[in-house]
């Protein structure tokens, strides 16, 4: 196993390395949008006494569409975003490789090790996600019909950009992006490794032999262990890149959103809409991590 870990270090130096990477996460990209919008309407609004309500209501009132509302820019950036997630988390991982093989003679990562390479994938990943969430969240939580605020993505990302630059407009909530994205992927791709990791060692095989169907049931676990260990800051981000502007801006804060949330909902509203992302999560990142793991067996 030392051998074939510290072979895949002399691999990290070669940029195709990191290329291969790039393209297995863009690969694995493109199953991650659909009935998000169920989710981000329970966290921002309370008109809604569920899951299934709200579902109901949305495809009575805005027909069957509206579940790909806001849709076209995550499909444009999905692809990107699990590249850098995939690109980052690989890189990290062979850079704490190469610091184990010098400090202790073992390339083996800790779990703690694999966390901080999958923080650091959120954290690059965030960059890119910041933007691409905000836009996606409010042509999601918009009023239906001539009460819409913007009519597609290019508007929406025009009219965040004139309100407060395109730096503060479009990147707003960020710091509760950022803070989201460490503990969600670090909890993502820790889980997965342990699972797969446990798995080959408890039937002594490669990773690499490992059947797709034990693949996509460790990717699907890990997509429940994500958002199970990060929710909270999701819920906190939806209602910042909902929240109005000038005025109609509720919370001045990441901190002012945590106080008034836990004042006004409970605990409970930290963990609205959780459902529906669950089930949602476990075949998303089964398909993201057999996509994944093909692609990069296909790439060599």
């Amino acid at each position: 196993m030392e051998s074939e870990a510290f072979e895949d270090i002399q691999k990290g130096a070669d940029p195709l390395r990191t290329a291969k990477d790039l393209a297995a996460g863009a690969a694995g990209g493109m199953a991650q949008v659909l009935l998000d919008i169920v989710k981000v309407r329970l966290q921002t609004t309370t008109q809604y006494s569920g899951a299934q309500e709200c579902a109901a209501k949305i495809l009575k009132h805005e027909g069957a569409s509206a579940f790909y509302k806001g849709t076209l820019t995550p499909l444009i950036g999905i692809g990107a975003c699990v590249s850098v997630q995939f690109g980052a988390f690989h890189q990290a991982r062979r850079k704490l490789e190469e610091l184990n093989k010098k400090k202790y003679a073992d390339v083996s990562l800790s779990y703690g090790q694999y966390f901080m390479a999958g923080s650091f994938a959120g954290v690059t990943n965030s960059v890119l996600s910041g933007p691409i969430e905000h836009v996606r969240i409010r042509l999601q939580a918009q009023p239906h019909g001539a009460g819409r605020l913007y009519s597609g993505p290019i508007d929406c990302v025009k009219k965040l950009s004139a309100h407060q630059g395109a730096l503060r407009g479009l990147y707003r909530g960020q710091a509760v992006t950022i803070l989201r994205e460490a503990q969600a992927y670090g909890a993502w791709f820790m889980a997965f490794e342990y699972m797969m990791n446990k798995d080959a060692q408890r039937n002594k095989i490669k990773r690499e032999d490992m059947s797709a169907a034990k693949v996509a049931a460790y990717g699907g676990l890990a997509g429940e262990v994500l958002w199970l260990s990060s929710y909270p800051f999701d819920v906190i981000k939806s209602k910042m890149q909902t929240d109005g502007f000038g005025e109609n801006q509720k919370f001045s804060s990441m901190r002012d959103c945590f106080k008034k949330t836990y004042a006004i909902e409970g605990v409970l509203g930290f963990w609205k809409g959780i459902g529906p992302t669950l089930m949602r999560a476990m075949p998303v990142s089964a398909g993201t991590f057999v996509t994944v793991e093909l692609a990069m067996k296909a790439l060599g």
